[in-house]
């Protein structure tokens, strides 16, 4: 399956990365799954996405949760919690 990822805010400057395209592996079905497969990436990944992290993450533009089923061809975005003032 492949998806594209889209990264916000101060996780996109930790990873220097604004969007990718990825191939998920068959194993890797839910937004949780998806999540602990890119944290296995490298240490910088561990660190910016770890689940201790409040992360909020949307599949075609409208927030999921965790056990949510990645769609092929999905476009998966990652944001800290907004807060406004």
């Amino acid at each position: 399956m492949k998806i594209k990822l889209r990264f916000f805010a101060s996780i996109r400057e930790s990873l220097e990365l604004s969007e990718m395209d990825l191939t998920v592996p068959p194993d890797v079905k839910t937004i949780e799954q998806l999540r602990t497969y890119l944290i296995n990436i490298d240490a910088l990944w561990a660190d910016t996405l770890a689940l201790k992290r409040p992360i909020r993450v949307a599949q075609h533009q409208t927030m999921v949760e965790p056990d949510t089923l990645i769609e092929d061809g999905a476009e998966v975005a990652f944001f800290p919690p907004v807060t406004g003032g």
